[in-house]
């Protein structure tokens, strides 16, 4: 039998086993996200609550990998009280408001200061914490010991927080500039870099931070207070605040709260080692697991993205014309916005519009074979266009259908040289799981990010991080590389 036949037989069974295996996982993915149940019954033994991710010592992962906090501690020892249990989804603070709005929760607790703007949106309970806003600078800092030494500074702040905005209702009067980033961590790195003199944080944060000696001192007097809420959406779960406020006194009543704030605000709050080691050995486990789903997220999606390509490859070197338009529609859409966004579109703006949950799994592996699979199809499409026209013209004189040929004599040509950018786009969607962390997946990025708003200890951390991502792909591309090798052969 001619060699030849066989290594078209070969990629004709690769095709089909990579196709197969796609289309379970597709089915599987959605199977599992679409058919969650919308919320939780008004008697509710179950409710889905989102938090922060970044936010010590109100939510933050321990050495296990579990979030502890007094918003978790709170939620749960309420939980327990008002006999109901609760599914945590720690999202991010900005993910976690708008997951609420979109009912993809049941109710949100993140150290989310009650305002007059915020009730417009959101149902409030009776405070649960009184804070107030502190500025810290560096230890090593003598020169800004108020606001008026801030004069043509600039000074961080974390989104949507009351330290935001009292440093925008001041900054005109002193004259300094404020930047804004997505988490507490980022916003302390952004001062030790130089790049800004101060930040603006509820006292809590601060104290925890400086216990965890994170190199920054309190150089205000804390600002008028304001209370901590937990929140449902509007006209939404109006038992939850029920037993929420009712657990709550009773927590009260019985001194469980106060023990509950002094574990992680008095005396007794635990100083972990972070020395370099120190870090390895206590977060390792929670890194793997990070690391593991990154490469779910990868393998699923780049299959998936490969059935795309090749479906919407075939369609963009169509004879059809509303072929042809359909390929390029798809690769224009997906190419031409960013992964970002798609992914915020898919998890929050179609659940809200159509009245369905979501997971945030399901919403990833979407965004990711989606993104990929435009690039794939370009990749497709620049492989069978390739070949050489004159196989497709002698295969058809010989009387051979168009499908036909290009699936037994272009396409298995056509794999071998689209081998190598297949190899590189799925580096590049491993690497792009870490955008998912916006809407609460945790994957190596987002566990990272975890970590570091406990310990505060950002350098020793991305560099741990960086390495595993630096000796997983080249791994790889190593593996995939062999595997290349034997297919071309």
């Amino acid at each position: 039998m001619p060699t030849g036949w066989l290594r078209r037989h070969s990629h004709r069974r690769t095709v089909r086993a990579f196709a197969t295996v796609a289309a379970a996982a597709i089915l599987a993915t959605l199977t599992t996200g679409l058919l969650t149940p919308a919320r939780a019954s008004a008697d509710g033994e179950t409710y889905t609550i989102a938090t922060d991710t970044t936010f010590a010592p109100f939510e933050f992962q321990d050495k296990q990998g579990n979030f502890v906090g007094i918003d978790m501690d709170l939620i749960r020892a309420i939980a327990e009280d008002q006999k109901f249990t609760v599914d945590i989804k720690p999202l991010g603070f900005d993910a976690a408001l708008q997951a609420v709005q979109a009912n993809q929760v049941d109710g949100v607790i993140a150290g989310m200061s009650i305002t007059d703007k915020r009730k417009q949106v959101f149902d409030f309970s009776e405070p649960y914490f009184e804070s107030g806003i502190q500025m810290a600078v560096l230890k090593t800092n003598n020169d800004v010991k108020s606001y008026e030494d801030l004069r043509g500074k600039r000074v961080a702040v974390k989104n949507g927080t009351q330290g935001a905005t009292f440093a925008n209702s001041i900054k005109d009067k002193y004259g300094f500039e404020v930047v804004s980033f997505a988490d507490s961590s980022s916003m302390f790195d952004e001062v030790k870099t130089g790049n800004s003199v101060a930040v603006f944080e509820d006292y809590p944060v601060l104290l925890y931070g400086i216990a965890q000696g994170n190199g920054f001192k309190t150089v205000t007097p804390k600002e008028e207070p304001t209370g901590y809420g937990f929140a449902v959406n509007k006209g939404r779960n109006a038992e939850l605040i029920t037993k929420f406020n009712a657990g709550l006194d009773n927590l009260k009543k019985s001194g469980r709260y106060d023990k509950i704030i002094n574990s992680y605000l008095g005396e007794g709050a635990a100083k972990d080692d972070n020395s370099f080691l120190g870090l390895i050995k206590s977060t390792y486990p929670i890194l793997l697991e990070g690391l593991k789903m990154t490469v779910i997220l990868t393998v699923i999606s780049i299959a998936i993205a490969l059935v795309l390509g090749v479906i919407f490859g075939l369609f963009r070197v169509s004879r059809s014309i509303v072929l042809r338009g359909i390929g390029t529609t798809f690769v224009d859409i997906f190419r031409g916005t960013p992964l970002l966004v798609q992914a915020f579109f898919i998890y929050f703006g179609i659940p809200s519009a159509l009245g369905f949950q979501m997971s945030a799994l399901t919403a990833g592996i979407i965004t990711l074979s989606l993104n990929a699979g435009a690039y794939m199809t370009e990749i497709v499409r620049g492989g069978i266009q390739s070949v050489d026209k004159g196989q497709m013209e002698a295969a058809r004189s010989l009387g051979i259908g168009y499908l036909p040929t290009m699936r037994k004599v272009i396409l298995p040509q056509a794999i071998r040289t689209m081998i190598p950018s297949y190899i590189n786009q799925f580096v590049i969607t491993l690497k792009d799981t870490s955008i998912l962390s916006v809407i609460g997946i945790a994957e190596l990025t987002q566990t990272g990010r975890i970590i570091i708003a406990g310990n505060f200890q950002s350098f020793k951390m991305w560099l741990i991080i960086g390495i595993i991502y630096f000796v997983v792909i080249m791994a790889l591309t190593k593996l995939s590389d062999r595997v290349e090798k034997r297919i071309v052969k």
